[in-house]
């Protein structure tokens, strides 16, 4: 004799579960009906469109691929009550992730970006009184002895940032630099982090040529300090900075006149905490092209700063 045993799906996420503490760090209802207008030119197989980008979240959040994330969805009664699906309904295979990412794109992303930060900075969690600026490597995926070949081929007589958009799979990468001795083929990511909070505040994606002083402009805050490495202490990044009235504070070059090595000194150990933004970062490009990676860059920006503000709600309120 078989026994049936009625539950919900409420029932079967606890009380203390991470998935119910992210739903509380943000509104999720401001941002439902910029997702929701793209359901009108597109369909996926009868899946709204903000369930979708749940399950986007998800992804980034536990690091996981298209079909990593198909099966996740499938198999995770915790990942279904996160996304907004019932317990026995067929979740989402890979190939609707994809498209709709696509659909959705980088440019309408950054404005739910935009309005995320906005919900943290009323909430009194972020400001941009002091801010710590950098950027880091993404390494792309290449084969360069074959776009060697190809550029043989053409007769090129160098492989470099000239003639790689001409044999590279990746059309938009390039070759970067960092001192002397470090190379990298890819983009570089450009951040700025409230130095009250530790979150996120700009993000942004350029070919890995850029250089940092010329991507500050993308992350640049819009008042206060700017703490910054010896990258920034050049044009155009003081020029921008001024354009913005913020105080630029970058550790200043060893040829530079007017060094002062105490206080590049303090500078640095006032961004040392902040470095732990990169500490954990994938440094391979997920994507191909800067727009992807972008779109991918906003969306580890917004599960990061899910992930930090429920460290900085479970920390102790300081006393008078």
């Amino acid at each position: 004799m078989h026994q049936f045993e009625i539950v919900s799906l409420e029932e079967l996420v606890s009380d203390d579960h991470a998935y119910r503490r992210f739903m509380s760090v943000f509104d999720f209802s401001e941002i439902r009906p910029l997702i929701e207008v793209i359901e009108r030119s597109a369909c996926y197989k009868g899946y709204g469109a903000f369930c979708l980008f749940l399950c986007c979240l998800l992804q980034y959040l536990e690091d996981l691929s298209d079909r990593d994330l198909e099966r996740f969805m499938r198999e995770n009664n915790a990942a279904k009550w996160f996304s907004g699906f019932s317990l026995t309904c067929r979740t989402p295979d890979h190939t609707v992730f994809c498209k709709f990412r696509q659909r959705l794109g980088a440019k309408r992303l950054s404005e739910i970006f935009s309005i995320l930060r906005e919900q943290l900075k009323s909430r009194g969690v972020m400001n941009e009184v002091f801010t710590f600026v950098d950027a880091s490597t993404l390494i792309s995926k290449a084969n360069l002895w074959e776009e060697r070949d190809a550029a043989k081929q053409q007769k090129y007589d160098k492989l470099n940032n000239e003639v790689l958009p001409q044999v590279a799979n990746d059309k938009q990468a390039r070759i970067g630099s960092k001192g002397k001795n470090k190379f990298w083929y890819g983009f570089k990511k450009h951040v700025s982090v409230d130095m009250q909070s530790g979150l996120i505040n700009k993000v942004a994606i350029t070919p890995a040529n850029v250089t940092d002083a010329n991507g500050f402009k993308h992350v640049c805050p819009k008042q206060g300090a700017a703490y910054a490495d010896k990258g920034y202490c050049v044009e155009p990044s003081t020029r921008h900075a001024k354009r913005r009235n913020v105080h630029l504070c970058a550790i200043t070059k060893n040829n530079m006149k007017g060094k002062n090595k105490d206080k590049d000194r303090w500078l640095s150990g006032i961004r040392a905490p902040y470095e732990r933004v990169f500490s954990k970062d994938n440094k391979r490009a997920r994507y191909v092209g800067v727009a992807k990676n972008q779109f991918a860059a906003f969306m580890q920006a917004i599960t990061f700063n899910m992930k930090r503000l429920l460290v900085i709600d479970s920390l102790p309120c300081p006393t008078a």
